[in-house]
């Protein structure tokens, strides 16, 4: 069974014709319903490694963090505070890109069943954000405030403002009928898998784990920790649409391209240290501008990797506190996940390939 039929558009604005080939590529338009034959079985591999990592956001205990929240400095307060005002509407932005603009346009069973789930664990995530702010943030008018943060701090507004940019670049787009449109979808997908989840989130894990490293606030990283794995699956199964997408219609990867996402992936950065300055200014013990500015550039060089694209900075990973976790926390983390739950998570976390 097939879905929704091809609209007939003028032949020399099209990328390919379906009619010529027994088999549709990925980024066709149309809505292919079929799961037999199974053209695209790793993405249903990646729908089934997510279901493994279940996780509610009653299973996090924030309430332990209130102690440490009175021990923190001046400083260290206002990190964590633009920190849950980001945390507050970052994954919905995600989440309406992925409705508005992803499942439209992936023409694969396999790639929607991901998809579905991946807005489902955002949905958990935005929960979690919600817990967390309830938690950290008693006073009402307060966590209104954070709510409104992409309007009123600057920093977080610039990084909202890079997002919604790239949502409108592709929200007019209902099909997918020219190599510009294809290639315009493709800077979308590489935009919020290597900018948003992969550069502005590992960004704010980063805190999160130096706050841990300094004793503080376990709760939250704890919480970080399920977060941290789906962002991670998020990204790959969105690099392996990109590699698929590759591997169809190579075409489309050409110098303009490389060039165009190395120009995203600065811009995302500068965005990026522009929030640091913010979480930085009063002056965090342990923690400076030089040091972050130089892990925001490790990180977007491996997004670069991952796309097989040369790297930008050469930059160097300045955090130990990220290339080495407390190995027995997350062992019995995870151990405790397998024992007590049905849904237990396989797998091996390696934090120096995502970081």
């Amino acid at each position: 069974m097939r879905g929704l039929p091809v609209s007939a558009v003028d032949e020399s604005t099209t990328v390919s014709s379906t009619a010529g080939r027994a088999t549709p590529m990925l980024l066709d338009p149309g809505m292919d319903l079929t799961l037999r034959p199974m053209r695209y079985p790793h993405f249903f591999d990646r729908f089934r490694d997510a279901i493994k990592n279940t996780w509610t956001v009653e299973e996090v205990d924030l309430h332990s963090d209130l102690a440490d929240l009175d021990r923190l400095s001046a400083a260290e307060r206002h990190l964590v505070g633009r920190l849950v005002a980001f945390f507050a509407t970052g994954d919905t932005i995600v989440a309406n890109n992925l409705v508005l603009n992803l499942y439209q346009h992936v023409n694969s069973p396999e790639g929607r069943l991901y998809l579905s789930r991946q807005l489902f664990e955002e949905a958990v995530h935005v929960q979690f954000y919600l817990n967390l702010l309830d938690t950290y943030v008693p006073d009402e008018e307060e966590r209104f405030a954070a709510f409104a943060a992409i309007e009123t701090i600057p920093s977080i507004r610039r990084k909202a403002e890079f997002c919604f940019r790239w949502i409108d670049s592709v929200f007019e787009l209902r099909e997918l009928k020219t190599r510009d449109d294809r290639r315009a979808f493709l800077l979308n997908v590489i935009c919020f898998a290597a900018c948003i989840e992969g550069l502005f989130f590992y960004g704010a894990f980063a805190y999160v784990y130096f706050l841990r490293s300094r004793g503080l606030l376990h709760g939250l990283a704890s919480g970080t920790n399920w977060v941290f794995r789906d962002e991670s699956m998020h990204m790959a199964f969105a690099f392996d649409v990109v590699d698929t997408v590759r591997q169809e219609e190579p075409e489309l990867f050409d110098d303009e391209l490389r060039q165009q996402v190395r120009e995203m992936l600065a811009e995302a950065v500068e965005c990026e240290v522009q929030f640091a300055e913010d979480l930085l200014e009063q002056g965090v013990s342990g923690l400076s501008l030089p040091d972050m500015r130089e892990y925001l550039q490790y990180v977007a060089d491996r997004r670069l990797a991952q796309l097989d694209i040369a790297p930008l900075y050469g930059s160097s990973n300045p955090f130990a506190f990220m290339e080495l976790q407390d190995v027995q926390e997350l062992s019995n983390f995870f151990e405790r996940r397998v024992s007590a739950y049905q849904v237990g998570v396989g797998g091996t976390v390696r934090f120096d390939d995502d970081f």
